[in-house]
C-alpha cells in the first residue's frame, strides 16, 4: 500500500506511462508522449482545478491518476473521465483503490455529478482496472467493439461510470 497520496507535481512525471504506452491497451496512444507534453496536459487540467494525484511508496511515486473532461460541449461540464496509470511492479497491490477513492471524492466535492471510466482492452485485456472500477462503485454501460488497432489487433474500449455526490437527483446550478 502506498504510504502517501498527495497532489502531483511536474517532477512526479516519470516513465510510469511510457509504460503502458509502450506495452498495453490501457492507452490507445502508440509512441510515448514527451515530458513536456505530459507537463502540459497536467497543467491544462490543473488550470481546470481539476484533480492530479500521485502515490508515493518509501519515496518513490508508484502511480497516479487524474480526473479530466470527459468531452468538450457544454451539457458534460458536470462528467468527468478518471485515468489511474501504476507503475508495471506495483499492480495488484491495492495502489489503483488508494487513487481512485480520493480521486473520486475531490471530484464530488467539486460538484461534478458523474464519473466516467474508458478502459482500453476492456475485461481481457485490463481484468485489474475493471475489478477496480467495480469495487469503487462503478458500471459497465458499454463497450465499444475494435475501435482501437494496436499491437497488430483490434481493441475494445469499455465504458464504466459512477454517480458522484447527489449524482442526477438533483440539477446543476451553473
Amino acid at each position: 500500500m502506498p504510504t502517501a497520496i498527495r497532489p502531483s507535481t511536474e517532477a512526479d512525471l516519470a516513465a510510469i506511462y511510457a509504460h503502458h504506452v509502450r506495452t498495453g491497451t490501457a492507452s490507445f496512444e502508440l509512441e510515448p508522449p514527451s515530458l513536456a507534453e505530459m507537463a502540459r496536459r497536467r497543467q491544462s487540467l490543473l488550470d481546470k482545478d481539476l484533480p492530479w494525484l500521485v502515490a508515493e511508496e518509501d519515496g518513490e511515486v508508484v502511480g497516479y491518476a487524474y480526473a479530466g473532461p470527459y468531452r468538450t460541449r457544454p451539457a458534460y461540464d458536470w462528467t468527468l473521465e478518471d485515468s489511474i496509470y501504476v507503475r508495471h511492479d506495483r499492480t495488484g497491490r491495492g495502489v489503483g483503490r488508494a487513487l481512485l477513492i480520493p480521486l473520486l471524492d475531490r471530484a464530488a466535492e467539486l460538484g461534478y455529478r458523474q464519473m466516467v471510466a474508458v478502459i482500453g482492452g476492456g475485461e481481457s485485456d485490463n481484468s485489474g482496472s475493471v475489478a477496480l472500477h467495480r469495487a469503487c462503485g462503478f458500471r459497465p454501460v458499454g463497450l465499444l467493439q475494435a475501435v482501437g488497432w494496436k499491437f497488430g489487433r483490434w481493441v475494445d474500449s469499455m465504458l464504466m461510470q459512477r454517480p458522484l455526490g447527489p449524482g442526477t437527483t438533483e440539477p446543476v446550478n451553473r
